[in-house]
């Protein structure tokens, strides 16, 4: 499953915030329609089966309520994606990453085996599918995310390469599965923000803090001698590159990861590197791109949207650029495409009270073309404008119509960005506003039934908002579109 994943340390955001916010694309070929919901804790299942690869696991028996972006539809599974839990902590999975056949090779993936020729069914490990179900209700901070699920990687292993991250008000914890059973970590610096495409990232892994005090990083706990047995550490200073040790740095990585890295970098530092033209100091096929770097100004959640939204502005590999080199739009893997199926970006404000510090910012569909909202997330519904995505395409919910106007706005994209643009303006302004508005009434509210209602009428008004701009938006891009149909004629033809 391709995505982007974006982390924002709280001396980097504008405000003290933690945030972490990713793109969920699904995959080739179809669409993966999405809902957001609040599971209660009778609703968590106390013996989990994946639908993918059998895996039973036994649950505790003390699970908290929790936001999540699940599958709308039956068939593979969960894929509760991203959300919020009661004690405050942030989630989102997976980032889809890469290892290399070294590491493979060492420690196989767990994949499912179905009974064949006489043999036992055999469980595969767990993946995307279930990582959120599993971890998520009965954790307390960032960093028991990671030791939680550190220890159900372990047991059970994994069938697919994976990077997560966790956040609470203080601390963001970003970690990525390596080969089956193997995991690391890293605590992202305040003062920094992180970008992830689809490759493994962490480009250092301080192995005896890892191993000891855990203070920066964790990772499995024989993770020094699973290095030293199989000859990873390709280093030559003996400093531990965990990129070059455990990721990969394939052609195909220059199209398809490296350029959106690049791309996310170049915006948030555009003074710090020479990022274009022959001398420059990194280019979209650098396979050295910093992980993490501290941005030239405080980060907004108006910039994280903007980068998981981009298409190479104001390069020639904008594939909607009307100008520049042909032969270049397009050559890379964009962030914002037709396949974004939804993207959530997970504010913590420090300064609010633990009932409205964390802030669920949700799109739906193609981040070229959407709009973000806010919402609370202590909270026990959702608007069924966002949790009532079904089968059948309809404007009656925020993902059908977000995926209306993507479809439309790109096939008459000069004549319906500057509605778009209008769309995403208006609506980030009223955002904020509704916001603001809600927080002032909830500092002057004790009760805590109230405030919960508060809360609850806050995410219905947003829902109505957003759901009569994208109304509005819908009609205007639809018109733009039949306006060019081949049997279209202005009143002055008649």
């Amino acid at each position: 499953m391709a995505c982007t994943t974006v982390l924002v340390g709280k001396k980097a955001s504008y405000d003290g915030s933690t945030m972490i916010a990713r793109n969920d694309d699904s995959g080739s070929g179809h669409f993966t329609p999405k809902k957001f919901t609040v599971v209660k804790p009778e609703e968590q299942k106390r013996t989990y089966e994946s639908v993918i690869s059998h895996v039973k696991i036994e649950l505790p028996d003390n699970p908290m309520r929790y936001t999540a972006m699940p599958n709308a539809l039956e068939g593979e599974g969960i894929w509760a994606a991203s959300g919020v839990n009661e004690a405050g902590v942030g989630m989102t999975a997976t980032e889809t990453i890469t290892a290399n056949a070294r590491v493979l090779g060492a420690d196989p993936l767990v994949v499912y085996e179905p009974a064949a020729d006489g043999r036992e069914e055999k469980a595969g490990g767990i993946g995307e599918e279930d990582i959120v179900y599993l971890t998520l209700p009965y954790i307390h901070s960032a960093r028991e995310g990671v030791q939680r699920l550190g220890s159900l990687l372990e047991q059970y292993g994994t069938y697919e390469m994976n990077g997560i991250a966790f956040q609470d008000k203080d601390e963001i914890w970003w970690f990525e599965t390596i080969g089956g059973h193997h995991w690391m970590a890293r605590r992202v610096p305040d003062d920094v923000y992180v970008v992830m495409p689809n490759q493994l990232g962490l480009d250092s892994l301080d192995l005896q803090d890892a191993l000891s005090t855990g203070k920066e990083y964790l990772c499995s706990s024989d993770m020094k001698e699973f290095i030293e047995k199989h000859h990873l550490d390709l280093s030559k200073d003996g400093i531990l590159n965990p990129r070059d040790a455990f990721g990969t740095h394939d052609d195909s990585d220059h199209v398809y990861n490296t350029p959106r890295a690049w791309f996310m970098l170049k915006y948030m530092n555009p003074h710090s590197f020479k990022w274009e033209g022959p001398d420059a100091q990194y280019t979209p096929l650098s396979d050295d791109l910093p992980w993490c770097m501290v941005p030239e100004k405080k980060v907004t959640p108006e910039d994280v949207k903007y980068l998981l939204s981009s298409h190479y502005q104001g390069t020639e590999y904008d594939p909607y650029a009307a100008y520049g080199e042909k032969s270049m739009r397009g050559a890379f893997r964009s962030i914002g495409i037709n396949r974004n199926d939804f993207m959530a970006l997970i504010q913590m404000r420090p300064d609010e009270e633990k009932d409205t510090q964390a802030i669920e910012w949700v799109a739906y569909a193609s981040n070229a073309f959407n709009v973000m909202v806010p919402f609370y997330t202590e909270v026990t519904k959702t608007p069924d404008y966002l949790s009532g995505t079904a089968k059948e395409v309809s404007t009656d919910n925020f993902y059908w119509v977000s995926r209306m106007i993507a479809a439309m706005a790109d096939a008459s994209y000069h004549k319906s960005v500057f509605h778009v643009e209008r769309y995403q303006e208006n609506v980030a302004a009223k955002s904020h506003e509704l916001l603001n508005h809600y927080d002032a009434l909830l500092k002057e509210e004790k009760d805590a039934g109230r405030r919960l209602a508060l809360r609850e009428e806050a995410n219905e008004a947003v829902a109505a908002m957003v759901k009569k701009a994208a109304a509005d938006t819908l009609d205007k891009v639809l018109y733009e579109l039949s306006n060019d149909m081949k049997n279209a004629y202005s009143r002055s033809d008649a």
